[in-house]
């Protein structure tokens, strides 16, 4: 059998690429769970080429892992026509240890773990993203902050830039309503990753564009917030965006 999309991704380590197609909104899951069961020309799965070529830890790479089990937890006892299963591979070609991790798992490990699992494991960045996305869109103000409080700057910041800022992206789009917590909770956001201001994911559209769009229509102290720009948050002391923004 030829090789499909996947196992042409994961040869060439595009990992963007295969996370885009297994997150994408308007995926076909059915589609791509069969996908993930086709053997190429070598009696491998998308996971053998993925063991092959995870030398490098990358946080897509990590999320890509996770979702390539999810989708066929088999393929961890699957052997290609060599007769190597995924985790032969890995350790053969020194993948890193997130991968090595995951791919030693058993078929019924990996479903008794799922997603929440394995992600929290080996995919923490993918996994507190998506988790704040739920929080933000559910307007559950006090969970994110409860998790900014409880974990370091470096992880909340990766979290933060993860999938190219969307989480910023997210709030512009869920903040109709006002509330000092709401606020409070983007100063903390663009103070730890300024960059977020300009990023684009949702058709080209930066947080501000998103806040100002009809469709989405920011309350006008986010829209407010979303005006500074990378180089004023940089270089102004966060106690100064608070009194700036949440005078009382």
């Amino acid at each position: 059998m030829p090789s499909n999309e996947y196992h042409k991704w994961l040869k060439r380590r595009d990992w963007p690429a295969v996370k885009g197609a297994m997150t994408n909104p308007e995926r076909d899951v059915d589609l791509l769970g069969r996908k993930y069961k086709e053997r190429d020309e070598h009696g491998r799965l998308p996971h053998h080429w993925m063991a092959a070529k995870a030398q490098t830890h990358t946080h897509a790479l990590a999320h890509v892992g996770v979702m390539s089990i999810i989708y066929n937890p088999e393929a961890l006892t699957t052997r290609d026509k060599e007769g190597k299963t995924p985790i032969d591979i890995a350790r053969r070609s020194g993948a890193c240890a997130e991968i090595i991790g995951l791919l030693s798992l058993t078929p019924e490990e990996a479903r008794s773990l799922g997603w929440d699992g394995m992600a929290r494991l080996n995919a923490p960045v993918a996994y507190w993203r998506s988790e704040m996305a739920g929080w933000i869109e559910s307007q559950s103000y006090a969970d994110c902050h409860k998790w900014i409080d409880e974990h370091d700057d470096e992880l909340v910041r990766e979290v933060l830039k993860y999938r190219n800022s969307d989480l910023l992206q997210q709030l512009a789009g869920n903040s109709q309503e006002y509330s000092d917590s709401l606020v409070f909770l983007a100063l903390r956001m663009i103070h730890r990753h300024p960059l977020a201001l300009k990023a684009t994911q949702y058709q080209g559209y930066t947080p501000l564009q998103i806040a100002e769009h009809p469709h989405f229509n920011a309350c006008s102290e986010i829209r407010k917030v979303l005006r500074f720009t990378p180089k004023y948050i940089s270089r102004t002391p966060f106690t100064a965006l608070l009194l700036h923004s949440l005078p009382t």
